[in-house]
């Protein structure tokens, strides 16, 4: 054989091998150009390497979607499906934010029907400890045929607290079946699963004082500092001639159980302009019950009471049960801020001695082109004035400031974001798929959608290592890009073919991070699951 074919065949072997990462005798050379290595759930036993040797040529022709919020807002805070009438629960430096779930209807030719929220059955489940990036915690079947109220035709406007009760943490869960009583639900915790302890309302139409309520629903929990606990709720307008004074609103005191309540309860006196939607705080030594005003309020009232339709008003007084006294507006209706009214629905809380509001408004179905009543949480800062009161706030898109800087080097649930375009979420494991919240995956994925994770502090060292835990039948690539989706590119992470269950992929990164980043998982490819993930040092 001539020196020059046997040159060639040697040149065409070392070739192949860098292409297949394997060597001239056809074993693994551990040199292959992939970066990615797939590793089993539950041991570091290398399993196989990835056969994908270029995940970036997958991104090539390929479009980031657009977000149907900006990049630079924070408000609303959740866009992969609606949630309205939110509720906050402070909890071991987490908030906890439950929401009525809005379901889009469609008319026979696919247009989008009004909002009746006669088809809400579920109420949606997010936490944050920073007020940016938000962990979706799915969405607990609560009323309907698979809910945990099944006597119950719907869930509306939910409120949240948790006891200790014989030495462990207890979470209840309240909601309204729809106008005509309140349900609620326990739980070991605050995402579920939720089960329904007494089968059947808490308070009904046969509760007395309650059957002339218009409006049976919208519950505020008050957990007093003495160790007392109240529901508060009620609304609606009972005649043209009774707006000014609707009489529809009720406090009780709730039974040391928290699924009980104790006597009868009561009127809560000279609410003016009542419409809907119970608040209750206490800020010092004063009780704060707030509410939204109907929408009969004449300029008349205007001046004399200070608050416009559909404003979230508050009353004071310094005992929780009343009787209480007009105090400040703190949220004019949605329409004021962007353009677009409807009902007003409000929580106020406190988080590391700051005061928050968090409200619906109707500008995630406005980028999306729907016009039907659709509504979405926002949080934004809440005033309180030099009486250490509840005063005048402003509704925005920017929302709050991130509160502090995000870990990346924890495991992530890949459902923790602070923006998304083109993804959606499921149930993930028995207990979620079972009751609809807890464990959660990214899912849906498709070419140019993208997940992002705000203000992630990889400090000087910097990261140039990360893993991800994945499962599906698809192939495709995760890219890690900076700042941006079409930001730098920092890596890349192949999946290809995984299988039910979840397994890892660790990839080394082609540059290095270091500093604070708005972090983007941009997606290449389709039919797999993103679980979590973490980089390394």
């Amino acid at each position: 054989m001539k020196k020059e074919t046997i040159s060639c065949l040697l040149s065409a072997l070392a070739i192949t091998a860098m292409l297949t990462g394997c060597d001239a005798t056809g074993k693994l050379s551990g040199k292959a150009d992939s970066r990615d290595e797939v590793l089993e759930n539950d041991s570091s036993k290398e399993m196989e390497i990835n056969s994908m040797s270029t995940p970036d040529k997958m991104f090539e022709g390929i479009n980031v979607l657009q977000s149907n919020k900006a990049v630079t807002d924070n408000n609303p805070v959740m866009v992969q499906r609606f949630g309205a009438d939110p509720y906050a629960l402070v909890y071991n430096g987490r908030v906890y934010l439950y929401m009525t779930g809005d379901k889009v209807s469609y008319n026979p030719d696919k247009t989008v029907k009004e909002n009746t929220y006669g088809n809400i059955d579920t109420i949606c489940v997010i936490s944050s400890d920073d007020l940016v990036n938000w962990t979706d915690h799915g969405t607990v079947y609560a009323a309907g045929r698979n809910g945990a109220a099944s006597w119950g035709a719907n869930s509306w406007a939910p409120a949240a607290a948790y006891k200790k009760i014989d030495g462990k943490d207890k979470f209840f869960l309240y909601f309204a079946n729809n106008g005509n009583g309140i349900a609620v639900l326990e739980a070991d915790s605050p995402v579920g699963p939720f089960t329904d302890p007494i089968n059947g309302p808490l308070i009904s139409r046969e509760t007395p004082t309650c059957a002339e309520v218009t409006w049976l629903f919208d519950p505020a929990v008050l957990m007093d500092d003495d160790g007392e606990n109240y529901i508060y709720f009620g609304g609606g307008v009972p005649s043209p001639d009774k707006a000014s004074n609707p009489g529809t609103a009720r406090v009780a005191k709730l039974g040391k159980d928290m699924i009980s309540i104790e006597g009868d309860p009561k009127p809560i006196e000279n609410v003016s302009y009542l419409f809907e939607d119970s608040g209750i705080n206490k800020i010092g030594d004063t009780y704060f019950y707030s509410y939204c005003t109907n929408f009969n309020v004449t300029d008349e009232a205007v001046k004399e009471h200070g608050f416009h339709m559909g404003e979230i008003m508050t009353m004071k007084s310094k005992n929780p049960m009343g009787p209480f006294e007009e105090c400040n507006p703190v949220l004019q209706n949605p329409e004021h801020f962007f353009g677009l009214g409807g009902n007003n629905h409000h929580c106020m809380f406190e988080l590391d001695g700051q005061w928050y509001i968090t409200y619906h408004a109707r500008i995630l179905e406005e980028k999306m082109g729907i016009n039907g009543g659709y509504r979405s949480t926002n949080v934004d800062k809440l005033v309180i004035n030099d009486k250490n009161e509840p005063a005048a706030s402003v509704g925005t898109r920017t929302g709050v400031d991130q509160l502090k800087a995000f870990d990346p080097y924890v495991e992530t649930k890949a459902v923790t974001m602070s923006n998304a375009a083109g993804i959606t979420t499921k149930q993930f494991g028995e207990d979620a798929v079972k009751y609809g919240s807890g464990d959660m995956i990214v899912s849906g994925i498709t070419d140019g959608a993208w997940i992002c994770v705000s203000g992630v502090d990889f400090a000087a060292e910097g990261a140039d290592k990360i893993t991800i835990k994945a499962l599906g039948s698809g192939k495709g690539a995760v890219k890690i890009a900076l700042d941006s989706p079409s930001g730098t590119v920092a890596g890349y992470v192949g999946v290809s073919e995984l299988g039910k269950d979840l397994k890892e992929i660790s990839a080394a990164l082609d540059s290095k991070i270091t500093g604070k980043h708005n972090l983007y998982f941009v997606f290449a490819g389709k039919d797999y699951e993103l679980y979590s993930w973490k980089f390394e040092k």
